[in-house]
């Protein structure tokens, strides 16, 4: 960028994701403010957090305006927990780790073949029930592998074993599914319109499918993972005997191993697959905010190859650089190459790492750090 471009940046935009386990993307967005209007007193700066469909995208609506709505819920062991929700009109996002995320289980605990994204299927029917007539459906951060089981029962489906019993919660349950009815689902389902935002494309099964995938993050053990492939395939197919072929075509769709194959629940429920943070971006006004900037700001914790397959900063990079726009990102931890960020639209990118080396300090002290960060953005781009 030239010295005169620099001179002339004055309105800047901070479209940042969260850094998970320091700071929601509320608080990036906070402290890059403070650090930048340290080094420019008075600089027109415009927030808006962003999230990619995964953990944090309810927060990211109700920052951008969006009321917050509670419920109580099943919590994916069937506890009961507090999920929130956000509305906007007749437009809703809802969060499925909101319900059935890896927060939402006690702490060392793992459950990946009886955890269940019932919950999931009650934050939808109460967006249902508050008007909703557009719901974003962001899964991400799941702690199950049901195949969207629970999330359906929850809205009227009912999955029974030989004897004609309720399987068992979880995808371990449904080795045991001898019939789908799906004839009892809400029937307000079919008058919304519902998107399945999510930054992965993966089938149910197989060796790219949601239990290989991530059933380890979530603890399955190489034994769970060939229980739980099976177990979804199975699934798959007395679905079909139930709906037709419609339901093997959804299992090998993109989007449907999402967070444990809730995905492929949804696109039995008729749902739209679009990557996340596109969804997000369009959810939350990203485009006019774009307009009104000069220098755009994105970021999140780590900025790796992860980050190039439909996060947020990727996401918001590439709608920067079309617009023209320059675009330098924040994050904890950098692992990419110049040239990657390059290619992904992203100018310059500034880790926590550069001004304070010890990562556990940039894990505890991330705040203060990230205002130390934003000192040298404002200096390198708006003086």
């Amino acid at each position: 960028m030239a010295d005169a471009a620099v001179n002339e940046t004055r309105r800047v935009l901070i479209a940042a994701d969260k850094f998970k386990g320091s700071l929601t993307a509320v608080q990036v967005a906070e402290r890059v403010t403070a650090g930048l209007r340290r080094v420019v007193p008075g600089l027109d700066v415009e927030a808006l957090p962003v999230a990619d469909g995964g953990d944090g995208t309810v927060d990211a609506a109700v920052a951008a305006g969006f009321e917050r709505r509670e419920i109580r819920v099943a919590g994916p062991l069937g506890q009961e927990v507090t999920a929130a929700f956000a509305l906007r009109g007749t437009t809703a996002v809802v969060e499925m780790a909101e319900a059935s995320g890896l927060q939402r289980l006690p702490a060392g605990v793992f459950a990946p073949l009886t955890s269940s994204t019932y919950g999931s299927g009650e934050l939808l029917r109460a967006a249902l029930d508050a008007g909703a007539r557009t719901i974003v459906f962001g899964v991400g951060g799941s702690a199950t592998t049901d195949g969207g089981a629970g999330m359906l029962s929850a809205l009227g489906a009912r999955f029974l074993d030989a004897d004609g019993e309720p399987v068992s919660p979880g995808g371990g349950g449904l080795a045991e599914l001898a019939r789908a009815d799906l004839s009892g689902l809400d029937p307000r389902l079919s008058a919304v319109e519902l998107v399945l935002a999510s930054d992965v494309d993966n089938p149910l099964t197989g060796p790219k499918g949601a239990p290989a995938v991530y059933g380890p993050q979530k603890g399955a053990s190489p034994d769970d993972v060939a229980t739980l492939d099976a177990a979804l395939a199975h699934f798959a197919k007395v679905l079909e005997a139930a709906v037709g072929p419609r339901a093997a075509e959804h299992a090998a769709a993109p989007g449907a191993g999402a967070a444990g194959g809730i995905g492929y629940g949804a696109l039995l429920l008729g749902a739209r697959f679009r990557p996340g943070i596109e969804v997000m971006l369009d959810v939350l006004g990203f485009a006019p905010a774009l307009d009104r900037a000069d220098l755009v700001i994105t970021g999140e914790g780590s900025l790796d190859e992860q980050t190039l397959h439909g996060k947020a900063p990727a996401g918001v990079a590439a709608a920067a650089r079309a617009a023209g726009k320059d675009v330098v990102a924040v994050c904890g931890r950098l692992a990419l190459p110049e040239e990657a960020l390059h290619r992904a639209g992203i100018g310059r990118a500034y880790p926590l790492t550069s001004v304070e080396p010890d990562v556990a300090k940039c894990i505890a002290d991330a705040g203060p750090i990230l205002e130390r960060v934003a000192e040298r953005i404002g200096q390198d781009f708006l003086r």
